[in-house]
């Protein structure tokens, strides 16, 4: 350990249980020296392990719905009291799509779900960053990092609408994170993780699929849960001031190759099978 969030203070929203990045970050930001609040939706708490992770790391759990104003501002005035002052960072890990829990296809959406969803994912994460910013609760070289999905700029079919709801969380970062950044010195960014076994990601069709294919077109292999909680941390952290507005991959290359060696034996083989 570094101690590279020494005195630093959080809050850490969307862990559920220890396959979750968040919770993973919450342990890993612990380690490293940082005081945090937990927190997740009322419902997540009833049916998630959150408990046994404040008792590990010395936090304290507020229930908050993400898409309530009301809730958040409740969540950061409280945070405030509870670890003594302003925040300096904060990571948003949440996500949810109710057509892909009800297996509607991207063509033939439920358009009440896609608000639903479209709000739990992105908008939520507006309301996390008015409320900050509005209350002034940031510390300057504050950092806000959310996790996204290479979904956003490419197409994985069964990723449904979540797709476009990570589009438009990585553009509120860039559009809200220019404010922050110039009114406040604060930074806003998105990790675009490998996908990765997480209790949400496991709603999703195919993730086996994704998460095979991933790892053989990434040079260095698909990134953890624990490595992404490390690269989060590092954002966190103060070696990273002038780093903002960014997509940041975290996808051990995938990001970058057209097609790997593995990926092209496997159709040659293929070829000469059916010839």
């Amino acid at each position: 350990m570094y101690n590279l969030l020494k005195g630093k203070k959080g809050i850490i929203f969307g862990a559920l249980d220890s396959n979750s990045i968040a919770w993973k970050v919450a342990e890993r930001a612990h380690e490293e020296g940082a005081t945090f609040v937990l927190t997740n939706a009322p419902v997540a708490l009833r049916f998630g392990t959150i408990n046994e992770l404040a008792e590990k790391t010395g936090s304290q759990v507020i229930a908050a719905d993400a898409t309530s104003v009301k809730d958040i501002q409740n969540l950061v005035d409280k945070s405030m009291e509870i670890l003594g002052g302003k925040i300096d960072f904060v990571l948003h890990s949440i996500g949810m799509s109710v057509n892909v829990r009800k297996g509607n296809h991207y063509t033939n959406q439920n358009y009440e779900y896609t608000k639903i969803g479209w709000d739990i994912s992105a908008g939520s994460f507006h309301k996390v960053l008015q409320v900050l910013y509005n209350s002034k609760a940031m510390n300057e070289w504050g950092s806000v990092v959310a996790l996204t999905y290479m979904a956003a700029q490419r197409v994985f079919p069964d990723y449904n609408d979540m797709a476009d709801n990570k589009a438009y969380l990585e553009s509120i970062a860039r559009s809200f994170g220019y404010f922050f950044g110039k009114d406040r010195k604060v930074r806003v960014n998105t990790i675009s993780q490998s996908p990765t076994m997480t209790t949400a990601g496991s709603g999703v069709k195919g993730i086996d699929g994704f998460i095979n294919y991933a790892e053989k077109m990434s040079p260095l292999g698909n990134a953890t849960a624990l490595e992404c909680a490390d690269y989060t941390i590092s954002l966190f952290s103060d070696l990273t001031k002038k780093v903002t507005l960014q997509n940041l991959f975290h996808d051990g290359g995938f990001s970058n190759v057209g097609i790997s060696s593995e990926i092209m034996e496997g159709f040659m083989n293929d070829k000469e099978e059916d010839s």
